[in-house]
């Protein structure tokens, strides 16, 4: 690995500095309103978790014009003892911009290759725009690397029943049923992960791909569990950033997510085709209930989204799904609010079969799925209806059910792709 990439004093910096137990990163573009809370739980945490480790934090910035990273070179925790704690410690800060394509896998491409110069034995990456972070958060993401021997910590966070819906409804059920482990947060944002597995993401050909835009979050996760690494998820309470009312305008991110997801399919095909059921990992953290800030939707916006598609990209869907399954959304289009549904059995047909178009090429990817939005629009209609009364604790067994029918049809999957 060279480090050519870095600047002049970041290199210095990394000469001074020689080797580090822990890193923690932090991607940024814009953030200057949020990260300055950031970089200062992160540093309570180093002191509070970690006093007798060398640490490092890392900013690594997509050219921000907002003074993010002056804020967070300036940021510090000016009275230690209001934080509970005694004692400096061996702390070391950089800021530094990124290279390569704009985006957040670029970004951690920076914190990975500054941790691998660093041989650091765990390293966080925690998002810049974070009002919910607590220093424990870096114990929690660290402690099950410095002290288990884990090598991936994927994020448990409590969500408001209508945030996270391309994860609830998508990205979690499928690459459970794929790859055969529970990781209930695959695209949380927030990690923990080894030295070795740094070194390992590094070796991977990804950085000129979508995977340094978008992809990089399902991305680690899926490579780390293909990869055979030990992984295990730490219970953080609340996600609590800006969150984003599920009906709007979330077609970009689900083309982001889906396509990865997709692209993630076909380079390990040999691997989930034989893997038949899945199991729960290790969990850490003390598990309690939370105060969520509301997510408003509304749903006759996504009720008249979901029935536009189905007028405008009926001949579209028709060369992806079955027709008993066109049939069936034809019908829906036409329900009222109250009797509009559309279950897991439907759903799950309807993403195998963009999973299968995708890998035969049928048509050009981003119109196949840009036409996924509308019904992934449509399911998280019927989702909201159906847990409309429900509490934290009913919607968990949906989604639970929903992960049980993607495996249970992932036979259609296996024999559809061939």
């Amino acid at each position: 690995m060279t480090n050519s990439i870095f600047r002049k004093e970041i290199q210095e910096r990394i000469g001074e500095i020689k080797e580090a137990d822990i890193l923690v990163g932090i991607p940024s573009y814009n953030n200057a309103r949020t990260i300055g809370h950031v970089v200062r739980a992160v540093q309570a945490g180093f002191a509070k978790y970690f006093p007798d480790k060398k640490c490092v934090l890392v900013n690594s910035d997509g050219g921000s014009t907002d003074n993010t990273m002056e804020i967070v070179r300036e940021t510090a925790i000016e009275d230690f003892e209001s934080v509970l704690i005694r004692h400096k410690l061996d702390m070391f800060k950089l800021a530094t911009p990124y290279h390569g394509i704009p985006g957040k896998g670029s970004a951690f491409r920076t914190i990975f290759e500054i941790a691998d110069a660093l041989s650091v034995k765990g390293c966080a990456v925690v998002d810049s725009d974070l009002r919910s972070i607590t220093p424990e958060w870096v114990e929690l993401l660290l402690k099950p690397v410095i002290e288990s021997d884990f090598d991936y910590v994927a994020p448990l966070y409590h969500r408001h029943k209508y945030d996270g819906t391309i994860t609830n409804s998508i990205v979690y059920p499928l690459t459970r049923a794929l790859y055969g482990k529970r990781i209930r947060q695959p695209i949380g944002g927030d990690f923990g992960f080894s030295g070795r597995l740094a070194k390992f993401y590094l070796t991977k050909d990804v950085w000129e791909t979508d995977v340094a835009r978008f992809g990089i979050d399902i991305w680690m996760t899926t490579t780390a569990i293909a990869n055979n690494f030990k992984v295990c998820q730490s219970f953080l309470g609340a996600k609590i950033h800006d969150p984003k009312d599920p009906g709007a305008d979330l077609s970009a991110m689900l083309y982001q997510v889906v396509s990865a997801t997709f692209d993630l399919m076909e380079t390990y095909a040999y691997l989930w085709k034989n893997i038949k059921a899945s199991d729960p990992v290790p969990a850490f953290g003390f598990q309690y209930a939370v105060g969520l800030e509301p997510v408003s939707v509304n749903l006759d916006r996504m009720l008249e989204r979901f029935r536009l598609g189905a007028r405008e990209l009926k001949d579209i869907w028709k060369e992806i799904l079955p027709q008993e399954i066109i049939s069936f959304l034809d019908n829906a289009a036409g329900l009222k609010k109250e009797d509009f549904n559309i279950p897991a059995e439907v759903w799950v047909e309807i993403i195998y079969g963009f999973a299968v178009a995708a890998h035969k090429k049928k048509m050009n990817r981003e119109h196949l799925l840009k036409s996924l939005t509308p019904l992934y629009i449509g399911r998280t209609a019927s989702f909201v209806i159906e847990a409309w009364n429900s509490d934290a604790q009913e919607v968990e067994k949906k989604i639970e059910r929903l992960c049980m029918v993607f495996e249970e049809k992932k036979t259609i999957l296996i024999e559809r792709w061939d």
